[in-house]
């Protein structure tokens, strides 16, 4: 029993460094094996929409798993960097190197197993609350089936024992590859002074410039979901060149300044982190890469859900919607007796109503050539700022829907363009020209939430006849006719509306061709499980990833001090007093440690344009709320940050005194 026992009394006598890790364990090993039981609950499948809900938990895991065996191993090589020295001093003792494995080997089996018991203990216990908070953020109720889910429990140990395994082999390599005399100096091993990497400061410049660049100058919301991921690319490659060359170029200017450097609050820091700044710039730069993660997920999951009904309310303009393909008269006719029918029968008004028959296609507008030019089909080029949804209304529906009473020669066209500012008095389609007769500012059509997603322009055309042409020569295969669409509200009482909606679209499924329908209620439940899921994920997945920055600020405050406790017992020696020792001690942390959250505040900027507009693509478009929801992130993670970087100063004091 002397392994076990000597594994055991290391743990306690590194209770500084073995504790904040054991606990790391422990709520990985909690939260992954929460998450795993949640997306594999059968309680979910009673819920509409569940497939999407359960799409979004599983990629949780995946992310909570992913996640798990980074960070574990990134924490354990704090652990093993703080050993070392304790380590050469067995083997000096007399201890071999397998006898040193047996030891390491103990010690991973101790935690893992305390980890695992204690995790997976705590993700029974709060599993069940977990669960509970779920479905209250998804306006849902359901018979409780919260029970132990046996696959996820297997899962879970499978996994971490994995990655105990994996951190235990590159614990030994360390120990296996260096001689006593490099493990006692393991942990204060100095570097030599980094020279100012001019052509890694450029990259990061080149990169972090192109990336806030692409997050400045998407505007089209499609585009932005493609080139947000490329920029968030761009911006950690410049983050991480900028924190390794850009450090270092900082610090020695700073050093080149005499009134600055020349104090003692500053002289013992600058120089201190000088030298270490490799390693510096690496710890600090996953500080802000994380923070960043963390403002963006919060921020964005909190406004998608505050803002449900304003999506909603983009999502359906209208509380009932119908698209026809068959404009028949008779089609619609039946399609208009269903509705006064059922609207009579329910005792319910209709109000803003809206029909009219018209062509959809998709282009790609040249603006040299002021001309559109028409993808077959769906289209291909949705990511061109220059895509276009282009849809073409006869003016008869448009002076019926309107009650106007406007005319319109041959190749005459009324032009509302709510995205663009239309000068000219010509529209080019294709071969077809058209001469625009006035520009519309009033808003035409109630039901234009594509308009949120694509830039869109509607033309009024004086007859069906030329859309109809323009359809067979441009349109997909069995797509040469017009659409007819039917929108409108109904007032009165809230269960006789739901009714009458109801009864409407299971008629107009049964009673006419090619038609289909849908009406805002119906999909209530579906956004609550989409946007309710989405904050459940953005709340977890930010948690983890701010126990990750707390744990990197604690074990960096750790390592700092024990590294720099030689310097400042010499330099007190020679004269500094503890006040002094304090004040450049807050010097390093103000100059430095806060560093991370200014440029991530700085990256939330640059990427809150790009953000809305993927927020368009989920129907969100209140910009105003989600700036607040950014802004109150901010703050609240900012005070959590200096409270976080309080708490581990003090402790960076206690190890230099």
């Amino acid at each position: 029993m002397f392994y076990p026992k000597l594994a055991l009394t290391n743990i306690k006598k590194n209770g500084k460094t073995y504790i904040p890790y054991l606990l790391t364990c422990v709520l990985t090993v909690m939260m992954f094996y929460v998450m795993n039981a949640i997306s594999r609950n059968t309680g979910l499948d009673q819920m509409e929409g569940a497939e999407a809900l359960k799409a979004i938990l599983t990629w949780t895991v995946v992310i909570t798993g992913i996640f798990s065996a980074v960070f574990l191993f990134y924490t354990n090589s704090f652990l093993v960097k703080q050993r070392k020295k304790e380590f050469g001093l067995y083997q000096v003792l007399g201890m071999d190197k397998g006898n040193l494995a047996k030891m390491m080997t103990w010690e991973t089996m101790i935690t893992s197993a305390m980890s695992l018991c204690v995790g997976l203990i705590l993700g029974t216990l709060l599993g069940k609350l977990m669960f509970l908070i779920l479905l209250k953020i998804l306006h849902f109720e359901v018979p409780m089936k919260f029970a132990v889910e046996p696959k996820a429990l297997a899962a879970t140990v499978i996994l971490f024992l994995a990655i105990f395994f994996v951190t235990l082999l590159f614990n030994l390599l360390q120990v296996q590859t260096a001689n006593p005399v490099e493990l006692l100096h393991g942990g204060h091993q100095g570097e030599k002074e980094p020279k100012t990497k001019w052509f890694l400061a450029l990259v990061g410049a080149v990169t972090l410039g192109i990336g806030y660049y692409i997050a400045q100058t998407t505007e089209s919301p499609i585009a932005a979901i493609g080139k947000f991921f490329i920029a968030v690319i761009l911006v950690i490659i410049g983050t991480y060149c900028l924190f390794t060359a850009g450090s270092i170029a900082i610090l020695k200017g700073l050093k080149k300044n005499k009134k600055f450097y020349y104090q003692s609050r500053h002289f013992t820091s600058v120089s201190g982190m000088i030298y270490r700044m490799k390693q510096n710039a690496v710890g600090l730069a996953n500080i802000c890469i994380m923070s960043t993660v963390v403002l963006v997920l919060i921020s964005v999951t909190v406004s998608l859900y505050a803002g449900m009904e304003d999506a909603m309310e983009t999502r359906f303009p209208t509380d009932f919607s119908v698209i026809s393909y068959d404009t028949s008269p008779a089609n619609i006719e039946k399609e208009n007796q269903i509705v006064e029918e059922e609207s009579k029968k329910a005792g319910v008004q209709i109000e803003n109503r809206s029909n009219y028959r018209s062509g959809v296609f998709t282009a790609t507008y040249q603006e040299k050539e002021n001309r559109f030019l028409l993808e077959k089909g769906v289209g291909s080029a949705y990511e061109n700022e220059g895509f276009r949804s282009l849809e073409l209304i006869p003016l008869s529906d448009y002076n019926k829907m309107k009650q106007k009473n406007e005319t319109l020669e041959e190749n005459q066209a009324l032009v509302y363009a709510p995205d663009d500012e239309w000068n000219s008095d010509t529209i080019q389609i294709e071969e077809f020209s058209f001469h625009v007769k006035k520009v519309i500012k009033e808003e035409i059509l109630p039901n234009d939430e594509i308009g949120n997603i694509v830039k869109s322009i509607l033309l009024v055309v004086p007859d069906e006849q030329t859309i109809i042409e323009m359809k067979k020569l441009y349109g997909y295969e069995g797509a040469d006719r017009l659409s007819y669409g039917d929108h409108f509200d109904l007032a009165g009482d809230e269960k006789a509306k739901e009714a009458a909606m109801a009864a409407m679209k299971q008629r107009i499924t049964e009673e006419t061709a090619e038609s289909s329908s849908e009406y805002k209620s119906e999909y209530r439940e579906a956004f609550y499980m989409l946007y309710g899921g989405l904050l459940f994920l953005g709340i977890f997945v930010g948690a983890l990833f701010l126990m990750a920055t707390v744990l990197i600020i604690y074990y960096k405050q750790i390592s700092e001090g024990y590294d720099d406790r030689n310097r400042y017992q010499i330099m007190q020696k020679v004269g500094m007093s503890k006040k002094e020792v304090r004040r450049s001690i807050k010097s390093q942390i103000l100059m430095v440690f806060f560093l991370p959250l200014m440029v991530a505040i700085l990256h939330v900027a640059f990427a809150f344009k790009t953000v809305t507009k993927l927020l368009a693509v989920l129907n969100l478009t209140n910009v105003h709320l989600f700036f607040l929801c950014t802004v109150g992130t901010v703050l609240v993670f900012a005070v959590f940050y200096a409270g976080v970087f309080w708490i581990t100063s003090k402790e960076y004091y206690r190890i230099v005194q």
